[in-house]
């Protein structure tokens, strides 16, 4: 069986999530309704900069962090606020909410175009 192409897999998961805009999703943290989840790499962040507020969770523990039965449950994941995924260019961050999706989470969402396009749009980014 061939392997299935990545972007097959991305195309599949942005057909069944929810993506915000950037707006949407500024607007949404700002009111305390979402929390903008940072899923870079570290690597990422310290080269490219961060969103200020934003909650980071590596690709590799998300879900272990968003698993209240996981003893590395992260509780700001659990807290009631819509999980707006955002990685640096909203590639990894549909497959990841389409994988929280699954797990049973469902305020999930992305945020389009991932933090190159929040970079680009001049919103706020902190270095270091």
């Amino acid at each position: 069986m061939p392997i299935t192409p990545v972007l097959d897999m991305v195309a599949a998961a942005k057909a069944r999530i929810e993506t915000l805009s950037l707006e949407e999703a500024r607007r949404g943290a700002e009111a305390g309704a979402y929390l903008l989840v940072d899923i870079r790499d570290p690597r990422e962040l310290e080269r490219d900069g961060r969103i200020p507020g934003a909650f980071r969770a590596p690709r590799g523990m998300l879900e272990f962090w968003v698993d209240p039965a996981s003893p590395y449950h992260k509780p700001a994941l659990a807290d009631g606020r819509k999980l707006v995924l955002f990685c640096a260019g909203a590639l990894r961050s549909a497959l990841s909410a389409a994988a929280l999706m699954d797990m049973g989470v469902e305020k999930v969402a992305e945020m389009e175009g991932g933090f190159a396009a929040w970079k680009a749009a001049g919103l706020p980014v902190e270095q270091g």
